[in-house]
């Protein structure tokens, strides 16, 4: 019985304790400093051996300016048995902030005197002067530290403190050594470095960065260095010279692949730097041994032809891909041939009825679900291409089912909506858009949120649907690359629906399409209406990020294109754009970029 008592009360002496903990950092952190001390004070009396007690009530004494309380706190603090050396610099700062710049230079030399008795104590003792930003004794401190005891290490926290002081080559040779010695990951050094480094190649900071790795790699050619200016050089945006460090990479590395020039590859394609794109897939079609390697390559060779082919092009292209049918035939392994040749077909050839029987006889391979969903979903585009839509559901309707929870199905249902929009059935997309809101995919989500919204405004609106009914046209045809008739289409609703809630969209739709066929003035013109007229509209923050990336990519008037990607960045904080928008102003204003 008096064990069950005596466990009662333990039981009720915690939980006071929690409760007291939970009330005195809740007052602090509100700024209720007042509260906050008198919770802190019953908690050091009750645990004196708890350093996190005795650290908030020196820092609520210290907010309330109560530095005496603190000192005589800490004094008797310092005199108990086993102190930890954290209090001596405690005491120093808080002579700091009393302007006594003396007596806290005593006491901060006190803490590193600590180190003799146990060079262990230097983390800790770096640390805390790191915390009050006492860079120069952070410094003294991990040295002595080091010097006592070669065993420890901390090289890399003192990379950091030179990185804060300003003295970047000095960060710069730690934090390589770091890595050629093997003591952290090359990861962790960039993620440190980038907060240095900008796009601007004549930036200070990466003129001494590719000067160090220059120099370490006439020193010692490894192939690290390689790697770092590659990455140095992809930051600043130059390619070409990125592609030559990956070159030699490539060619040192003993059974290499090409990962790496495939990753630089797809980066310089999605930057529209075509040219070097190019080279480095015709490098990688040219040199790889592995046969699915270098079809990826030659299909990513012909994407970047299919960018702005003439018919000639066209004709040649059709060359190659008969010819890379001939040679992989259709096998499990090859899909993505197969489906980059029927999308070829269908929306560059016109010839939907032969990219079906392509498509349909892939589907005999033995495959597994997703190869089989991988094959569906694109059968079904070229369905949809060619108003076959009931059949084009059918399939979404398979992969939908067989993979529910996988971004395939998750992609196949929306397809099921937007085909049922293109067919007029827009109860029926309703119902699938409302589920898909909540994808994991944030694209899919976008999509659909934006599809629920125009399908939902415009109805209410006008019961007949019929401005809804003309968009969905227009949406259709812009899918089936009629990108002239789809803006004739969006002109009647422009003209004969002004001023209904669809004309934000109409424009919207017809500025990207204008600007598919360079249009840029007259894209330009749509999105800037918008802006003007539906400034508080779902689209506004579209029309700002459209209008950024015209001026950035098409118009080359940066000044512009930063007004509108900070537009976003400061009146719409919760759109989908928002990270791309705060990159790209960063990226234009010489920032450095993460």
């Amino acid at each position: 019985m008096k064990a069950l008592y005596f466990i009662a009360i333990l039981l009720i002496t915690f939980s006071a304790v929690a409760q007291e903990d939970f009330l005195a950092k809740q007052y602090f952190n509100d700024g209720d400093f007042e509260k906050a001390v008198i919770y802190y004070e019953k908690l050091v009396e009750k645990n004196p051996r708890r350093t996190d007690y005795t650290e908030g009530l020196i820092a609520t004494y210290q907010q309330l300016e109560r530095y005496t309380d603190a000192e005589e706190f800490l004094l008797k603090k310092i005199q108990e048995p086993h102190v930890y050396p954290t209090l001596f610099i405690e005491l120093g700062y808080n002579y700091t902030l009393q302007n006594r710049p003396e007596k806290a230079k005593e006491y901060y030399e006190k803490a590193i005197s600590q180190i003799d008795q146990n060079p262990n104590y230097g983390y800790g003792i770096g640390y805390r002067f790191q915390k009050y930003a006492l860079l120069d004794e952070a410094l003294k401190a991990y040295n002595k530290a080091m010097e006592l005891n070669p065993q420890l290490d901390y090289n890399y926290q003192m990379a950091r403190i030179y990185g804060e002081q300003g003295n970047i080559e000095k960060m710069y040779v730690s934090y390589l050594n770091l890595i050629s010695e093997g003591k952290t990951s090359k990861s962790n050094v960039l993620r440190s470095i980038d907060d240095f480094i900008t796009a601007d190649p004549e930036n200070e900071n990466n003129l001494i960065l590719k000067k160090t790795l220059l120099q370490n790699a006439q020193k010692n050619p490894n192939i690290l260095w390689n790697e770092l200016l590659s990455w140095l050089f992809v930051q600043q945006k130059q390619y070409g010279s990125a592609f030559r460090q990956e070159k030699a990479i490539y060619k040192r590395m003993e059974g290499a692949n090409t990962q790496r020039l495939n990753t630089l590859g797809n980066i310089t394609l999605e930057d529209n730097e075509t040219d070097t794109a190019q080279e480095i897939f015709q490098y990688i079609a040219d040199n790889s041994a592995d046969a699915i390697t270098k079809l990826n390559a030659q299909l990513n060779l012909i994407d970047i032809q299919l960018l702005d082919p003439s018919e000639k092009a066209l004709e040649e292209i059709q060359k190659q891909f008969d010819e890379l049918i001939a040679l992989h035939g259709y096998k499990a392994q090859t899909l993505q041939l197969q489906v980059a040749y029927a999308n070829f077909l269908t929306f560059k050839k016109e010839n939907p009825e032969k990219a079906v029987q392509v498509l349909k006889q892939s589907l005999e391979l033995p495959l597994n679900n997703r190869g089989k969903a991988f094959v569906k979903l694109a059968l079904g585009d070229i369905l949809v291409f060619d108003r076959r839509f009931n059949e084009a559901l059918i399939y979404f309707s398979q992969i939908q089912k067989n993979l529910k929870n996988d971004v395939l199905g998750q992609n196949a249902r929306y397809k099921v909506a937007q085909t049922s929009f293109y067919k007029g059935d827009f109860d029926w997309a309703l119902t699938q858009l409302k589920v898909l809101r909540s994808s994991t995919s944030q694209l899919i989500a976008n999509d659909a949120m934006q599809l629920s919204l125009l399908i939902s405004d415009n109805s209410l609106e006008d019961s007949t649907q019929t401005a809804l009914k003309k968009y969905a046209r227009a949406d259709l045809l812009a899918y089936q690359n009629k990108t002239k008739e789809a803006i004739t289409e969006l002109d009647d609703i422009l003209k004969n629906h002004k001023g209904e809630k669809i004309e934000d969209e109409a424009l919207l739709k017809q500025g990207e399409l204008l600007e598919r066929t360079k249009a840029y003035e007259a894209a330009e013109y749509n999105y800037l209406k918008i802006i003007e007229f539906y400034a508080n509209g779902i689209l506004a923050d579209d029309a700002h990020f459209k209008l950024a990336e015209l001026y950035r990519n098409k118009l080359n008037q940066p000044e512009k294109a930063k007004t509108h990607y900070e537009k976003i960045i400061y009146n719409y904080q919760d759109s989908y754009y928002f990270p791309q928008a705060r990159k790209n102003f960063r990226m234009l204003r010489g920032d450095a970029v993460n």
